[in-house]
């Protein structure tokens, strides 16, 4: 499945700013950043519920925000994209 990853953590103390980076680094071990703090990631079931669980284990319900959308397939059919930074094919081999 697809699922978009978005987040919004607070930085104003030095924990924020640490929990901004674990958050990031648990998205890469899944996806790829399509901008600051939104994740494409291809997951499996089970995949997806590790992902959750490890955001979970990083976000401050109180200061920070975590939304996980599950993108309608096939997502090339329903996303639009202008600009830089050109959608990759998670499916394919990253060959440059």
């Amino acid at each position: 499945m697809q699922v978009l990853v978005t987040y919004d953590v607070s930085t104003d103390t030095a924990k924020g700013r640490k929990r901004l980076r674990k958050v990031a680094q648990v998205c890469l071990d899944f996806g790829q950043r399509v901008q600051k703090s939104v994740f494409e990631c291809s997951v499996n079931q089970v995949q997806y519920e590790e992902l959750r669980a490890r955001l979970l284990r990083f976000i401050d319900l109180k200061e920070d925000s975590l939304r996980l959308y599950r993108l309608r397939e096939p997502k090339e059919r329903y996303i639009e994209h202008f600009g830089i930074n050109q959608p990759i094919d998670l499916e394919e081999p990253l060959v440059f």
